[in-house]
């Protein structure tokens, strides 16, 4: 008896509409399982972490609080990657435009270029997320630019660009801004603080402690947005059609310089963006540490959710649980782990998306 074996053949027709979200919710129970026999070779006992991984997310309003806040960056970076990842763009820079953004939204207070005491306290926040997202926009220039104009490789600008970003952002506060030479600046005004739920607890006693911010509305908003973009515009269309295929773009007529360098500079403004709401919604001055890699968990978060702007919600909320439960589970590095393996099975499953696996029973031998 001849024991039947996968063969992969190219697809002839699209695949099924379903089979994106389904490969992506697979990668992330495989990832489960992956890191549970980790743990269980390290002497731990999974279900105990998962458990107390889930409690520690969403065992209570303030713990799903907590989530909401880790995962207001990851949206926006998300988003800004997805719509780049769509017309093939590879901007790894959202480290860096994050911590511009952040940057350029703490001058506001810093400089100040307002007057602190008496201008209202949405005009300094408006003010605050206009200049992050123009210092990301601007920062995503410098690679849109060289990828547009000398077809230079995106990915390796904006991997070095991360670093000039964060050193630049180190120099402010070590030097000028730092406070009694600790590697941070002053705390900001309270007028130059993102409103939090826990600001209405004198209304409503229930949201007492809790710290979700309005940055997360910012990444809501930008989610419909891009999803009008991507799937109910011409503008839409024509990334889409660039990224699969940029020859059939040209004939038809597209500008594609003009348009990588749109793309890159949007994708920019969301990262720049998402600084500002760190900077300004969660530790309300700017510091050393303001990122935990959240420019790289972006680009996991938009794999994750195969560039659709709402599963990037979703996508992110999780990526928030894992970066609130690896604060209180141990080995601390479980979060990481489980994000590296989801990444590595990801991007092999998008293999499903081009080959369709069927099973072969092998040939009876010819008698000899």
């Amino acid at each position: 008896m001849k024991i039947p074996y996968p063969v992969f053949f190219k697809r002839a027709e699209d695949y099924p509409k379903w089979l994106p979200a389904a490969t992506s919710v697979a990668a992330v129970l495989l990832a489960f399982v992956i890191s549970g026999v980790v743990l269980a070779a390290t002497g731990a006992d999974p279900l105990k972490v998962y458990s107390y991984f889930f409690k520690a997310s969403f065992g209570s309003w303030g713990a799903f609080s907590d989530v909401v806040v880790k995962a207001t960056p990851l949206l926006l970076i998300g988003l800004g990657c997805s719509l780049a990842f769509r017309m093939r763009l590879w901007n790894i820079g959202a480290e860096g435009q994050f911590f511009v953004g952040a940057f350029m939204a703490s001058a506001v207070v810093m400089v100040p270029l307002v007057n602190l005491d008496t201008t209202p306290r949405w005009a300094i926040i408006s003010l605050m997320a206009a200049l992050g997202m123009l210092g990301g926009a601007l920062y995503a220039f410098i690679p849109g630019i060289l990828k547009a104009k000398l077809n230079i490789n995106e990915i390796i600008i904006t991997l070095m660009l991360n670093y000039i970003a964060v050193l630049w952002s180190n120099y402010w506060i070590f030097g000028n801004w730092s406070e009694a030479g600790f590697q941070m600046t002053k705390t900001f005004p309270k007028n130059a603080w993102l409103p939090r739920l826990a600001d209405l607890a004198a209304e409503f006693p229930a949201f007492s402690g809790m710290t979700a911010h309005a940055g997360i509305l910012f990444g809501l908003i930008a989610a419909v947005i891009v999803y009008l973009i991507i799937y109910r515009s011409k503008w839409g269309y024509k990334i889409t059609l660039i990224g699969d295929n940029p020859r059939a773009a040209r004939y038809a007529g597209i500008n594609i310089t003009r348009n990588t360098i749109l793309v890159f500079m949007i994708s920019g403004a969301l990262a720049g963006l998402a600084g500002m709401t760190e900077v300004s919604g969660v530790v309300h001055r700017l510091q050393e540490r303001i990122s935990t890699s959240y420019g790289f968990s972006g680009v996991i978060v938009a794999w994750l959710a195969k560039l659709n702007p709402f599963a990037v919600i979703l996508v992110s909320i999780l990526f928030g649980a894992l970066l609130v439960a690896s604060r209180e589970i141990q080995p601390s590095g479980i979060s990481f782990l489980i994000q590296g393996i989801t990444l590595f099975l990801i991007i092999s499953s998008d293999v499903l998306l081009k080959y369709e696996i069927k099973w072969v029973r092998p040939a009876q031998e010819t008698a000899q």
